[in-house]
């Protein structure tokens, strides 16, 4: 995407017209990410295994007449992502902009996972992204650059214990886009990642239903709340804007500054934080 779409009146972000593709758009992530690229002015084709959660989605944007597909699509199959490809190519012209985000999660320890499915999490948070990434990749090659937008998880650095395949998925997605960003550069392809800590979806949302978990884990994080799907489209929307036109191969770590927290975690006698601390100065 090259910077004239600013000059054309594309906005700060340069995303007007861009035809733009979001995996996992049933999602509580993909359809907030689907939400702020529409109101960037963006097209936005929304891929789901759910086709009916797709269409409830689609019928509660508020946009004008074709600038929302629905396409029902399972990102472990090939043949699946060549054929939404290509519906999207016939109908606005080749993918802008991948946003890698479907996911599986299952909570086992990696010494009880079965092996059928730790493949089929495997296939979803991994495979699925690089199927992705080589489908849409080559419509962008084709057109002379584009982004990509891969969603990992803040347990793709730091071991996430009894969930641990998905640990291993996400860590396996920031090397699949570090290792896209630097073959595809030279095609003006950019590729980076955006990885959430603790959010509320419909995927997490059994946790917080927990009041005393959910006051524990706001009390952890220095932002004093819980990220929500807003916070993560927000950084979705920069990485594949103009703005961040000479940003590749980064990680973007969404926490609200939790990872800088965790020495404040452990008891420090005479360290701790004085009440006056708190208080203005007079």
């Amino acid at each position: 995407m090259a910077h004239a779409a600013l000059e054309a009146g594309g906005g700060w972000l340069g995303l007007k017209d861009c035809v733009c593709v979001v995996t996992g758009a049933g999602g509580g992530i993909g359809s907030e990410v689907a939400v702020q690229l529409l109101a960037a002015g963006a097209r936005v084709a929304l891929l789901d295994r759910d086709s009916a959660r797709l269409v409830q989605i689609a019928g509660s944007l508020d946009t004008s007449p074709g600038r929302v597909m629905t396409l029902a699509c399972d990102v472990t199959d090939a043949a699946s992502i060549e054929a939404a490809a290509q519906q999207v190519s016939q109908a606005w012209g080749p993918a802008q902009l991948l946003v890698n985000n479907a996911a599986s999660l299952y909570a086992d320890a990696l010494m009880d996972i079965s092996i059928d499915k730790w493949n089929q999490l495997l296939q979803v948070n991994l495979t699925g992204y690089l199927l992705c990434a080589q489908v849409f990749g080559r419509q962008m090659i084709g057109n002379g650059g584009g982004a990509m937008v891969h969603i990992a998880s803040i347990s793709a650095s730091i071991p996430q214990p009894y969930s641990g395949a998905y640990s291993v998925s996400k860590a396996g997605v920031k090397m699949l886009s570090q290792l896209l960003a630097v073959e595809l550069g030279e095609h003006g392809v950019r590729s980076n990642v955006v990885s959430p800590a603790m959010i509320r979806t419909p995927m997490s949302e059994g946790i917080y239903q927990n009041p005393a978990v959910r006051e524990r884990r706001e009390q952890i994080v220095p932002a004093g709340r819980i990220s929500t799907p807003q916070d993560i489209a927000g950084a979705v929307l920069f990485l594949a804007s103009e703005r961040a036109s000479y940003i590749s191969g980064q990680e973007f770590l969404v926490d609200g500054g939790l990872t800088q927290a965790w020495l404040s975690l452990i008891p420090r006698p005479g360290f701790e934080k004085s009440d006056s601390a708190a208080q203005p100065a007079s």
